[in-house]
């Protein structure tokens, strides 16, 4: 690994340690083994380096599992798959807590100093795409613009209900009431085949 990548690795680990508000920059580059101006040089400042750091490790944490669940679902109905997806999420979760604790650590920072948005603005629609991509590869039969919908759907119920998980693991509603509710929406009245909750 180089310099950058040495940064990335050790600003997660010590973020996971201590928490965005407890790590400074420098120990940041003790974790990483790199002289403190070498996270000026490769990225401006800390807070760049954390918010490229927490995106990355949600991308590969979350957002891989996530990956892999839209892509179980191939040949199942939607709603089974949807109902699934939502079944799975605590494994996720438990699987990234802490990534998701910094994440959501990072979201309240960005919002209070708004220059280093773009990159979470960026994560979250490639997020969108990602998901979009892989549903297409699961249901060929979706058209483009319902593939992104129902993309922007998992997103959001992702991001809520990490939070809700957060706050008490034991709190989220099952996936099958989750489509059950979707399918009585949408008014098609189809509920899932399957009841499994996991806590």
């Amino acid at each position: 690994m180089g310099n950058r990548e040495d940064l990335l690795a050790g600003a997660r680990r010590v973020i996971a340690e201590q928490g965005i508000a407890k790590t400074t920059a420098r120990d940041i580059a003790a974790a990483a083994g790199v002289s403190l101006a070498a996270i000026g040089y490769h990225f401006g400042s800390k807070d760049r380096l954390v918010t490229e750091a927490l995106v990355e490790a949600l991308g590969t944490g979350i957002g891989d599992d996530l990956e892999n669940l839209v892509l179980e679902g191939t040949g199942a109905s939607l709603i089974d798959g949807f109902s699934t997806l939502v079944n799975e999420l605590p494994s996720v979760f438990s699987d990234n807590k802490e990534a998701l604790l910094a994440s959501l650590e990072n979201v309240v920072r960005v919002l209070r100093d708004p220059r280093e948005s773009h990159k979470l603005h960026e994560a979250v629609a490639e997020g969108y795409r990602g998901m979009a991509e892989n549903l297409v590869v699961a249901h060929p039969e979706l058209e483009e613009r319902q593939a992104a919908s129902i993309a922007r759907l998992y997103y959001v119920l992702t991001q809520s209900l990490g939070i809700l998980w957060l706050l008490d693991p034991n709190s989220l509603p099952s996936g099958d009431e989750l489509a059950e509710a979707v399918a009585t929406i949408g008014g098609t009245g189809t509920i899932p085949q399957h009841s499994t909750k996991m806590g």
